[in-house]
This record gives structure tokens, sequence and C-alpha cells, in this order.
């Protein structure tokens, strides 16, 4: 691949999702890492989904960048872990990662038969949860609300 079209798709990448961008490099940075056409391409990949698996990601950048291997895809998942761009959830068996950099705390409604991941946010959820922990002299610093059932679809 030639410097000019390198330069165009990083120029392409840091236009599209500049806060992703920013919060990678500064990882990167600040633990000697190297910004590499691979991380970028992953990334960029990355952001376009949602609730994504390590083996569809693999799928997917290997229709059109085969030469990522599944290995460079982990490491690089985790450093977005690690970033603070993606989360790891474990729904059932399954690792997805959810790209977390806009969003703000939600929970999920895990449909069993399909797969499907409905994100959700309740005001009313959250107090209660607090006023249980409260109850308990217990101090919430994170927790995660995960439901599992069929979908709409999956009941009929």
């Amino acid at each position: 691949m030639n410097s000019d079209i390198v330069l165009t798709i990083l120029l392409s990448l840091r236009m599209k999702h500049p806060k992703e961008w920013a919060r990678l490099q500064d990882h990167l940075a600040k633990h000697g890492l190297k910004v590499t056409k691979q991380r970028e391409v992953i990334l960029d990949t990355f952001l376009e989904k949602e609730h994504v698996t390590a083996e569809e990601l693999y799928r997917t950048l290997s229709r059109h960048k085969p030469h990522i291997g599944l290995a460079t895809l982990y490491r690089t998942l985790n450093l977005l872990c690690d970033s603070g761009i993606a989360q790891e959830r474990h729904f059932g068996s399954q690792t997805h990662y959810d790209n977390v950099v806009h969003k703000r705390h939600h929970d999920h409604m895990i449909c069993t038969q399909c797969g499907l991941i409905i994100e959700f946010e309740n005001c009313d959820i959250e107090k209660l949860q607090e006023q249980v922990a409260a109850r308990h002299g217990f101090t919430i610093t994170t927790h995660k609300l995960e439901l599992y059932g069929l979908c709409t679809k999956c009941r009929r």
C-alpha cells in the first residue's frame, strides 16, 4: 500500500472518530506502544459495531483486511478496553465488546434464543439499587444488570 493511501486512511479515521482516535493515541503513548495500521483499522471497524464478539469482528475484518490476525485483534480489543473505548461484556457463554465512549451507563436485555442485545436505561431501577445498597451500608462503585429472556420475535 503506498504512503498516500495510508495517509488518506489515517486522516479519514482521525476525522471520523477524533475522540476515540485521541484516546487510543494517548493510551498507546503512555504505555510506550506504537500506532499501527492494524490497530487503526480495528478501531475504525469496531466503532461501526454494537456489542460485537471478537469472532464477528474478525470475520468482518478478514473480508477486507485479511492480513490482520486473530491474535492482533484480541490484543487490540484489550487495548481498547484498557483505554476506556470498549468494555468487555460476558453475556451467557459469549464475550462481547461494547463501544462505550459516547454512552452513559446502561443495562442489557439479552435474548437467549437469537442473541439479540437490547440496551436500556431506567432511572427507577438505578434508584432502587442505590436504596438497597444504602439499607445494607453498601456503596456501589459499579454494576451491571443483565436480563435474559426471549425477544418479541422469538416469542412468536
